[in-house]
């Protein structure tokens, strides 16, 4: 992340994402796939690391072995014809400043939490009356001989994180098409060097 200074002199938070080169990989249609879809692929995979049935699907569109594969369904009639197999797709083709998009991409996983930080609980509150390391705990959790058991669905602790994720209505703020840059206004999710998915 960084920021970027708008022409009234307003300091907004950004992130920088490397959005290609990608390279379409394959082209689905209703015909033989039963929906239409694009297939995209990004970032270079080593060729003896590349089974041979996706070395096979990746010589077809004429590129090399590529780490990510992502297919983008229902197209509409208006880029029929315009998408063809081994075609590059570049940032400043898909996207343009002032738009809006939205990032999808597994957050970050924080492992075994408690429920303040989960489930934003806000403990006790206050250790008075005597109590005991009780600030952050999750408190009543059931009923005693009715329901006589816990309910389905109580937030309670555990694992947090590492889930899809999606960012909606994020703005385009800069496209730097020299080096495949995309400046998106605000945070997206994920780690950094993770991959996201871009979708208008």
């Amino acid at each position: 992340m960084t920021s970027l200074y708008s022409a009234e002199g307003k300091n907004i938070p950004c992130t920088v994402v490397e959005a290609g080169p990608c390279v379409i990989t394959q082209v689905k249609n209703t015909d033989t796939d039963g929906y239409t879809a694009v297939q995209l692929a990004y970032g270079e995979r080593k060729e003896k690391n590349t089974p041979k049935a996706l070395k096979g699907h990746f010589d077809k569109a004429k590129t090399t072995p590529k780490q990510h594969v992502v297919e983008f369904r229902d197209f509409t009639a208006e880029f029929e014809g315009e998408v063809q197999l081994g075609q590059e797709v570049k940032v400043e083709d898909v996207f343009a400043e002032g738009d809006y998009l939205d990032a999808s991409a597994t957050s970050k996983g924080k492992g075994f939490q408690g429920v303040v930080k989960r489930h934003n609980f806000g403990g006790v509150g206050q250790a008075t009356h005597g109590q005991h390391n009780r600030l952050r705990a999750p408190g009543s959790i059931g009923g005693a001989s009715y329901p006589a058991r816990v309910f389905k669905g109580m937030r309670m602790a555990g694992r947090t994180g590492g889930n899809k994720t999606k960012v909606m209505n994020l703005q385009v703020l800069k496209i730097m098409p020299e080096k495949n840059l995309i400046v998106i206004s605000g945070s997206i999710p994920g780690p950094k060097n993770a991959t996201v998915i871009l979708s208008k």
